[in-house]
């Protein structure tokens, strides 16, 4: 198995990271030219915009769990570990985060992201789990 393939799933999340910040500051620049908020306004985040909030705590969700993922696929490239296993694993993730976040910026209901949030979760968990087996020798 080429332990590089580990890279692509990588480059798709922090290309979902990027998308994510084009979304906030498309729809913080709506809402100044529309003069629903002030340029100052966000300097201390005192009048997020409402139809930036959800984007705005989407980014954040993008440097928590998703951390764990990059430490994660970084382990097994280091450790000759990358399987197809752990390649599916690792590509599951990054699509669920992409629907995390398709959810978070656009209808928003929580049950949905909430689903979309847990299988990440799961998958990541299975991937630490893996891991341990890996290092372990098992």
């Amino acid at each position: 198995m080429n332990q590089t393939a580990i890279f692509w799933p990588m480059l798709v999340q922090v290309l979902l990271v990027y998308i994510v910040y084009a979304v906030l500051m498309k729809r913080r620049g709506a809402a100044v030219r529309t003069r629903e908020v002030r340029i100052s306004q966000f300097k201390d985040h005192s009048g997020e915009p409402a139809g930036s909030v959800s984007v705005g705590d989407n980014l954040a969700n993008q440097f928590e769990l998703p951390v764990l993922f990059y430490v994660a696929c970084l382990a097994f490239y280091a450790t000759n570990g990358v399987s197809y296993w752990v390649l599916a694993l690792a590509w599951i993730f990054a699509l669920s985060r992409y629907v995390h976040a398709l959810v978070h910026v656009t209808i928003n209901i929580v049950p949905y992201r909430t689903t979309a949030f847990a299988v990440g979760a799961l998958v990541l968990a299975l991937m630490w789990i893996s891991f341990a087996l890996h290092i372990a020798g098992l």
